[in-house]
């Protein structure tokens, strides 16, 4: 089955290739409307299948989704057993979806803490979407950017002892390389649902120039328009990468020549 027409909105400026999301506010949804917070992460599944799907037939390259950190292991058990259900569940049900958009899955954090059963649901996911030709999702799970962090540098340490890694050569391109995912490029647009101003560990080494979007709709209230209306707000920006846009070289020029 070919997947949809990339169907781009139209905008003013640029469109965000890599677009990463920390999915906030499952529990506090439910508990505003007195249900458990577990029919909170149910409620926010609904989200992830809209967004993966309207990101893949916009033509998003890469869509990056914080699903469970390395902190929410100190959740209450009995949650983070709902949680881990829930994700083997997800793996199986939304193959299909996956599959019809052209989407392939991959995933990035330490995953060998995962149960065993979730963890084979979501290999046996990756391997199925391997062949897609559209949008790569990633969903971080047992991640934290810390972590990612300290494992590359132990990673290169050992290389380094083994020979297989001089220290003198060891640049910023070295050390992506020792990242979980070396090929993750580094995300255009971060969005935050449920109005929390912070990054929560998220992708700390990628987003050095990342353009942040806070909204105060939780995540399971996360639909298409609030999807557009970050990526109109992208669209809006201007980025300067620590340098300046080509107007103001031209009026620092014109300011130089006039006090000379």
């Amino acid at each position: 089955m070919s997947r949809p027409p990339i169907q781009r909105p139209e905008l003013d400026g640029p469109f965000p290739e890599h677009i990463a999301i920390i999915m906030d506010g499952n529990g506090r949804w439910a508990t505003e409307r007195g249900m458990l917070r577990v029919q909170g992460h149910t409620a926010g599944v609904q989200s992830v299948r809209e967004i993966t799907t309207e990101c893949a037939r916009m033509g998003v390259s890469s869509l990056t989704l914080y699903a469970f950190s390395v902190e929410n292991w100190r959740r209450p058990s009995t949650e983070v057993r709902y949680l881990m259900r829930l994700l083997r569940v997800f793996m199986r049900t939304e193959r299909r979806t996956l599959l019809d958009n052209g989407v392939r899955l991959r995933c990035i954090g330490r995953l060998e803490d995962l149960p065993a059963p979730a963890l084979k649901a979501l290999r046996r996911t990756e391997e199925l979407t391997a062949e897609g030709d559209g949008m790569l999702l990633r969903l971080a799970l047992s991640y934290g950017s810390r972590t990612e962090l300290a494992d590359a540098l132990a990673a290169a340490t050992r290389d380094a002892l083994a020979g297989r890694l001089d220290p003198d050569t060891i640049d910023e391109e070295t050390l992506r390389r020792y990242l979980y995912d070396p090929e993750t490029p580094d995300p255009d647009l971060i969005i935050r649902t449920a109005g929390e101003l912070r990054v929560s560990n998220f992708l700390l080494w990628q987003m050095s120039y990342a353009e942040l979007y806070v909204t105060d709709l939780c995540w399971p209230e996360f639909r298409r328009e609030e999807l557009l209306a970050a990526i109109r707000a992208y669209a809006g920006r201007r980025r300067k990468y620590g340098g300046l846009l080509p107007k103001e070289e031209d009026s620092g020029a014109r300011a130089g020549r006039g006090s000379a």
